[in-house]
């Protein structure tokens, strides 16, 4: 009787040893360098399981890995209404990573879909409080009150939000033609400004030169033969200009003295 106890168990000896094989290999769970493992045994949460080789019993202990890198998520576009009533679509992305993976697993249900959720409702909510001008000029002041507020909310879920950008500002076609004509005459401005501080410079410089020429002795004589001189160079010019009387009592000076 014994024997044949005996003999049927070494009959079932492989049996036994492959079915300890599959319920260890089942056991082994693999947790990568950047995930965490939560243990469930029998539905209750047992434990946080780190990187590499861990085990758990079949059937009776189940795991969830998280992922703790940096995470992105995409804010579609928004239609918001700005304080000063001028309609703007905004898209962003969201960077968050689980800082308590015990919480984000047991305090909410799909952490993705509600950082997503709440980004976008404050986004609307800061647009919502800023003129148009604000909006366009600030961007990353923009972008920096909805992560405060994002963060804030997302910390009992255990979630770390390191930073919110917001991608782009699409206008009306109406509103973009507007500040198109806006820029065009601030331009316009910058160039008469420009325009006319260079005259005014021009204007200083040739009084300056003006004064010192009437204060040099033959200045203003000598002037008049140096432009009369470069216009002369040309061919075909007609040449009719006003002779000083100093210059012609010059040059009857100068001729009555040759003839003596």
């Amino acid at each position: 009787m014994a024997l044949d106890l005996v003999t049927g168990l070494i009959g079932c000896a492989p049996v036994i040893i492959v079915g300890a094989g599959v319920i260890a290999i089942a056991s082994i769970r693999i947790v990568m360098q950047y995930e965490s493992g939560i243990i469930f045994t029998l539905g209750k949460f047992s434990g946080i399981a780190g990187p590499g080789i861990n085990f758990i019993i079949p059937i009776i202990q189940t795991m969830r890995k998280v992922d703790t890198r940096i995470l992105t998520i995409d804010i579609p576009k928004q239609e918001v209404m700005t304080k000063d009533n001028v309609p703007m679509g905004v898209n962003g992305v969201v960077f968050f990573k689980v800082e308590d993976v015990e919480k984000a697993v047991l305090k909410i249900q799909d952490y993705h879909y509600s950082v997503s959720q709440y980004a976008q409702t404050a986004l609307r909510d800061v647009i919502g409080s800023k003129e148009m001008d604000a909006v366009l000029s600030n961007r990353d002041e923009v972008a920096n009150e909805i992560k405060i507020i994002v963060d804030k909310e997302t910390t009992e879920w255990g979630i770390d939000v390191t930073n919110i950008k917001i991608q782009d500002i699409e206008l009306p076609a109406d509103m973009k033609r507007i500040m198109a004509r806006q820029a065009e005459a601030e331009r316009e401005k910058r160039a008469k400004i420009i325009e006319s501080e260079a005259e005014l410079m021009a204007s200083e410089k040739v009084a300056k030169a003006a004064q010192m020429l009437a204060s040099t002795p033959g200045g203003l004589h000598l002037k008049t033969l140096l432009t009369i001189s470069n216009v002369a160079a040309f061919d075909g010019n007609s040449i009719v200009f006003v002779t000083p009387i100093e210059l012609l009592e010059a040059i009857k000076g100068f001729t009555g003295m040759k003839k003596k």
